[in-house]
């Protein structure tokens, strides 16, 4: 595969593998930004919370000041994007919103920071996988949003370099015109699925093909210390003939070009809108589940609009967004508690698989060396 597709980059019930907290900090740098009310300059770039700014009414008056947000990697298809970036433009006309290079993995979003650094097209803000989060934590400025008390401990970096915000679990999506539902990951291997099965994208680089190896990896009894039996599962999958080497994207699926996919549910599901007889697996047995993370640029062009970004993304509202997306918003408990979650969407989200497991930052990252030594020759 020449191209790695961005989509080939929870919540109430998931027994979530505790995480190490980072004794991390970040170093930004920025610009000053005017005070809303003409009192002493606000350095955008270092603020860690709202109250650097005095009030969200000041972070909102900085941002605007600014004028623009850049983004990166974020496919309108993916999650409920479309709707989530239409509702901050609704709520802030002053911002104009740059969608850049939607369909980039999570490790070209950095790369495109390191590139135009010190450029006003630099992305404001990452949307990425926990392996690239985890190897480039000196790129990110830390930010705790108002909400931050109400984000799972494991989900978040202690200083806010990242913080998770949506995910879900490993899935197979189908075309039930054409195959039967796998029962379990080893049906792929059978000689039905000959040509079939897509990866969605390098596991090297993309989030989703990195959970896929995961997945394999319990889905054949392995534990997520020592990926290799994925690995192992996907070189037997090459073997075969069924690993489809093609990029997944809507029109893929649509078009019947990848009739069988692995990828997060909440992205499955989503297919069945392009096609009508797509049907989703979540395995039972041991589950894969992970969270997306954000993260600001520590270089942003507009670091008030970034930071004025994340307090969005984890509000009530968008929140529930990503929840109709199909996905698994960071807060869903604290917001159940609270009663602001929407639950008829909470109902919809597929049954979750008997028990989970949800990689440290540790195995994260010898996963992610694994990977990077062995991937290439496994499915050559």
């Amino acid at each position: 595969m020449t191209h790695f597709s961005r989509r080939a980059r929870f919540g109430a019930g998931l027994a979530l593998a505790a995480t190490a907290a980072l004794a991390l900090t970040g170093c930004a740098s920025g610009a000053d930004t005017p005070a809303a009310e003409g009192g002493d300059s606000v350095d955008a770039a270092s603020a860690t919370s709202v109250s650097d700014f005095g009030t969200f009414a000041d972070l909102e008056a900085a941002a605007k000041a600014e004028g623009a947000l850049n983004v990166i990697a974020l496919p309108r298809d993916w999650a409920n994007y479309g709707e989530i970036i239409d509702l901050f433009a609704e709520k802030y006309p002053e911002i104009t919103i740059n969608e850049a290079s939607p369909d980039i993995s999570s490790a070209e979003e950095i790369q495109a920071a390191e590139t135009n650094k010190g450029l006003d097209t630099a992305p404001d803000v990452f949307d990425l996988g926990i392996a690239v989060a985890l190897q480039n934590t000196d790129q990110f400025a830390p930010y705790q949003v108002q909400t931050w008390d109400e984000i799972p401990d494991n989900l978040k970096e202690s200083t806010g370099l990242f913080v998770g915000d949506y995910g879900g679990y490993m899935s197979v999506g189908y075309d039930s015109s054409k195959y039967d539902a796998p029962k379990s990951i080893d049906d792929l291997l059978g000689a039905e699925y000959k040509g079939a099965v897509a990866l969605n994208g390098d596991p090297t680089q993309a989030g989703a093909a990195f959970a896929a190896v995961g997945l394999a990896t319990v889905q054949s009894g392995g534990t997520l210390d020592d990926f290799q039996p994925g690995i192992d599962f996907f070189s037997e999958l090459q073997k075969a003939g069924n690993l489809l080497k093609v990029d997944v994207t809507t029109a893929t699926v649509a078009s019947g070009e990848t009739p069988v996919v692995f990828d997060w549910d909440y992205l499955n599901t989503a297919h069945q809108k392009d096609n009508e007889n797509w049907k989703v697996v979540v395995f039972g047995g041991t589950g894969y589940s992970s969270y997306y993370n954000q993260a600001i640029n520590v270089d942003a062009p507009h670091p008030a609009a970034a930071r004025l970004w994340q307090e969005f993304l984890y509000s009530d509202e968008v929140q529930n967004l990503w929840l109709k997306g199909g996905a698994r918003p960071a807060r869903v408990d604290a917001m159940t508690e609270a009663g602001t979650i929407d639950e008829d969407l909470l109902a919809k989200l597929p049954e979750a698989p008997e028990e989970t497991v949800l990689p440290t930052e540790e195995q994260s990252a010898a996963a992610g060396t694994l990977l990077g030594e062995k991937w290439a020759a496994a499915v050559q």
